[in-house]
Formats: C-alpha cells, sequence, structure tokens
C-alpha cells in the first residue's frame, strides 16, 4: 500500500476515544459518567467504598435496608432530562411514588401535613394559623417567579468573574433576595413563626441556620410545594444504582473498593489517577466527586493545591452535621412517610447547632418512615425506621466517643413520646449508628459536614469550587462542594456543567446547556 493510501487509511478508522477517570461513585460522579459515556468517552469510576453512591448509598442492616442520607427526590423532571441526555428513559431503571401530604411537621401538640392541593393547602393554613392562607398564595406566586429567575444561574458554569457580566444574572438579580435571609424572607408571608419555621426548615439541605442563609434559598421550599416530594421504590440509592447500569452498558467500569491515592499532575495538568493500589492509570480527564475538603486535603501532591490548602479550608464556612440511627423495628410503625419533631425553641436550637456549637437539651429530630410505603425495605410487619439529629460539625467541641450513647439515648427518649413509636427501644431487632466522627472517618466527609461547604454569599457561584477546577487543568468537579451546591438536584446539574465544559473544551459538539465548542 502507497503512502498516500495508508494515510487515508489511517484518517478513515475511528479515532481512539477520549478517557475520563471519576473519582467517586456518589451521584455526582455517576451523573457526569453516563453523560460522557454516552458521548462515547472511555470512562472509569473509582470508588474507595465496596459500595455505590457515597452519602447517597443503601445500607443493609440484616433483613433491613436504609437509604444512608438523602431520602427523598425532589424535581424528577431533572433527572428525567439527564437520563433522557444519556439516551435512556429513567421510568425504565427506576420507579417512584408521589408523596401526599409531603410530611409531618410536630409542634409540640400540633401536628401540620403540607399537601400540594392549594386550596387544601389554604383552608388548612387557615384552620391551624389563622390569617396565613393568603400568604401561602403570595409565597407560591412570588417565589415562583424568583425560581424562574434563579433557574438559569443553576444551569451555568461560573468559571470567571466575567461570567457575572450575562442577561441570566441581571434578570434574576433584583428577584435573588441574597442580602436578606430566609426567615426575613418568610416571615414577610407569614406572621405565626411556627408556620414560618415550616418553610425555613429546608435551610438544613445546606446545612445552615434561616436565621443566616440567603435569601434566595427560599426557593428550596417553594420547589418542594411546586413540584412535591417522590419517594423511588427500594430508596433514593436506586438513583445511584441506575447511573451505574448505564454507564457499564455504554462500555464504561465503575471500579467499586479501588480508592484513589492521588491525582497525578504535570506542568499543572491533570494526567491520570494514581491509585491505593499503587496501580497509575493515564487519562485526558479527571473529574472528582470525592467530599471536596477531603479531596483537597488528601489527593494531590503537597505544593500542587494553593487555593485550597488545609489551613485555608480551616478558614471556610461548612454545614451542619447529622447524628443518625437506623434502626430496625419488629412492628409496623403507623407515621407518615416524613415526620419532623420541631425543638419548642426552634431558633435556640439552630444557633447551637451553627454558632455555639453545642449539644441541644431540647434537639429537633427528623423521623423517616419509608417501609410504610415501600415493602421492599423490611420483612412483613415490621420497620425500617431512619432517624436524624442536626448537630454541630467536628469543629464543635464535642467528644463524640464519650458522647455517642448520651445523644443515642436522648433521642430514643423523645422519639417514645410520640403516641406511634410508644416503647420503641423493647421492638428494635438491628441499628447502626451514624456520628459526625463517623461521617468523617467511615465516609470521609471533611469535618463531618454532611451537607459540604456552607452556601454563604461569599461561598456561591463564581465564589465557591468552580466546575472546571481552577487550580489544575483538565481537572473538573461534580457534587456539592461545587457550583450550583449541595442536594441532589444541584449535584445532577453539576454533572451537566462539568461533562458540557469538558466537552467544550474538547470541541465537541454539545447536547448540553445548547453550547457548542
Amino acid at each position: 500500500m502507497s503512502a498516500a493510501k495508508s494515510k487515508q487509511a489511517t484518517k478513515s478508522t475511528k479515532s481512539t476515544p477520549k478517557k475520563a477517570v471519576i473519582i467517586g461513585a456518589g451521584p455526582g460522579g455517576l451523573a457526569a459518567g453516563m453523560l460522557l459515556s454516552a458521548q462515547q468517552y472511555e470512562v472509569h469510576v473509582y470508588e474507595k467504598q465496596p459500595f455505590l453512591g457515597g452519602r447517597t448509598s443503601r445500607m443493609e442492616l440484616g433483613e433491613y435496608a436504609f437509604d444512608l442520607g438523602p431520602t427523598f427526590l425532589m424535581m424528577p423532571h431533572l433527572l428525567e432530562e439527564l437520563f433522557t441526555l444519556a439516551g435512556r428513559q429513567l421510568e425504565d431503571y427506576v420507579k417512584w411514588l408521589p408523596l401526599d401530604p409531603l410530611y409531618t411537621l410536630k409542634f409540640g401538640e400540633m401536628s401540620f401535613s403540607p399537601t400540594l392541593d392549594r386550596e387544601e393547602m389554604v383552608d388548612l393554613i387557615e384552620d391551624l394559623f389563622p390569617g396565613n392562607g393568603k400568604g401561602y398564595l403570595s409565597f407560591m406566586k412570588n417565589e415562583g417567579k424568583k425560581y424562574d429567575r434563579v433557574e438559569k444561574l443553576l444551569q451555568q458554569p461560573f468559571t470567571s468573574i466575567t461570567d457575572y457580566v450575562n442577561l441570566n444574572v441581571f434578570k434574576a438579580l433584583p428577584r435573588l433576595h441574597a442580602w436578606d435571609t430566609v426567615y426575613q424572607r418568610l416571615s414577610s408571608y407569614f406572621s405565626d413563626e411556627r408556620l414560618i419555621h415550616a418553610f425555613t426548615f429546608q435551610a438544613k439541605y445546606l446545612g445552615m441556620s434561616p436565621w443566616e442563609c440567603p435569601g434566595t434559598f427560599t426557593i428550596l421550599s417553594y420547589l418542594e410545594h411546586r413540584y412535591g416530594l417522590m419517594h423511588p421504590i427500594g430508596g433514593v440509592n436506586q438513583i445511584c444504582k441506575a447511573m451505574a447500569s448505564v454507564i457499564e452498558e455504554n462500555g464504561g467500569t465503575v471500579h467499586l473498593a479501588e480508592g484513589v491515592k492521588q491525582v497525578k499532575v504535570t506542568n499543572g495538568k491533570a494526567t491520570g489517577l494514581i491509585l491505593e493500589s499503587g496501580e497509575e492509570t493515564e487519562a485526558d480527564h479527571v473529574v472528582i466527586n470525592a467530599d471536596f475538603g477531603t479531596a483537597m486535603t488528601q489527593l494531590f501532591a503537597p505544593g500542587v493545591i494553593r487555593k485550597y490548602t488545609p489551613e485555608k479550608l480551616e478558614q471556610k464556612k461548612w454545614s451542619c452535621s447529622t447524628f443518625m440511627l437506623y434502626l430496625g423495628v419488629n412492628r409496623e410503625i403507623e407515621m407518615n412517610h416524613h415526620t419532623i419533631l420541631f425543638s419548642s425553641d426552634y431558633k435556640k436550637n439552630v444557633d447551637e447547632i451553627v454558632r455555639t456549637q453545642t449539644l441541644s437539651d431540647d434537639p429537633s429530630i427528623y423521623v423517616h418512615n419509608p417501609s410504610r410505603l415501600d415493602p421492599t425495605l423490611a420483612p412483613k410487619g415490621k420497620s425500617s425506621l431512619y432517624v436524624l439529629m442536626p448537630c454541630p460539625n467536628l469543629d464543635g467541641n464535642i467528644d463524640w466517643e464519650q458522647q455517642k450513647e448520651a445523644v443515642r439515648e436522648q433521642v430514643l427518649n423523645r422519639l417514645e413520646q410520640e403516641p406511634e413509636l410508644r416503647n420503641l427501644r423493647q421492638d428494635i431487632e438491628v441499628e447502626k449508628m451514624l456520628t459526625p466522627l463517623d461521617w468523617q472517618q467511615d465516609i470521609f466527609v471533611y469535618k463531618g459536614a454532611t451537607f459540604n461547604m456552607a452556601h454563604t454569599l461569599d461561598q456561591m457561584m463564581y465564589l465557591r469550587p468552580r466546575n472546571q477546577f481552577e487550580e489544575v487543568e483538565n481537572c473538573w468537579l461534580v457534587g456539592g462542594g461545587t457550583h450550583p451546591g449541595s442536594g441532589l438536584p444541584t449535584i445532577m446539574e453539576s454533572a451537566k456543567i462539568s461533562t458540557d465544559l469538558i466537552q467544550k473544551q474538547d470541541q465537541r459538539k454539545s447536547r448540553f446547556l445548547g453550547v457548542s465548542g
């Protein structure tokens, strides 16, 4: 064959696919892997744990199953769009049940169970909180307008300061309420403190106090009341299982129990990984889905990271943590799917969590009772009960090894005050406890801050660690530690943003965000 013909034949052969390695099989990493594998990238996901999901994993205790972290799916249309971008249908992988009422909120002896039916909701509010029905309708109208503006900001990257100078930002600014707080915004709609708390507690999803959380995040409670909450059959962890399946169907590989020791960096560029086994792998792109603080302190050689050194990370603001009990109970528990037991002094409780960072004598407690609707999670006639108490992260001066049993007793004492949970202790068959220290040591969550870096004004959008990681080229961030932030819907958006930027850099036509390279 002539040299010309040989050259022509070489050109006609299929080019070698770009290789992307992903650190962490949490929802952000798996979403990125699913999108990239659908675009013919060679994808390898490396997960330190022997199971999928990170904080969104499945825990099994004997015959009982639990979600480790997130317990509901919000805005399922975003997840459906993600699967559509990957050439799949979500319904082929995950089934879910809508929840109505959304949850039950307990204020002492009073119970409030919000519904998606607006007329019924107004009647309910007027019955329990007279004179506040109109405030609810105003809330839904005004916050809807705000979300329509903010949504675009959650879908675009902020890789440089010039990203602020665009039409989306200018449209959103008048409605962001960024210099208000969530509590102040809700106080403009409602007069009853209990009702205000019913629409502000969602700031806890960001690990923040509603008295400090920027007013922008009133959209969290709005989104619940607009789109509702869903329970995936088998738990939220099934979303991670589904995305891993798509990666493998596309020829990618998810490596479980294969931790990463270090990101290889040459001349300021990420070139691959060094695994804990000592094996090295080369790559065109490195995507970090590991917990951000943990990644910065453990995954780079000394001197590579300058902006996020251990000393500088100490100066960042971090979310609160959670004390967890996972209980397999030998009886059916007749509680709603989600129940929140509010402290009698909610503001004091929140201040103790985020300001003084001390343990509360009267904590608020969240109870998840999914097996009432989902028989796959517990044997017939039994219940899988998930209990969460927000608490300080490891910046608090709390000796968790010494205090954990006392906190467990405090939580169980409070639970047993509820009629449905009386004598709970005697029916517990299996149990697991997680403290903030366990979150750090076993789940590799920096400071045990289960909701990642806080969403203060100085840690949002361009001021948050960027999707196109500013410290190292060919390195990308996904997950709660980057833009747009923590929470499953925004974590999924981070994956779309980062994979779009990867394709743009590779000068490939992108199906994400309408951007072409």
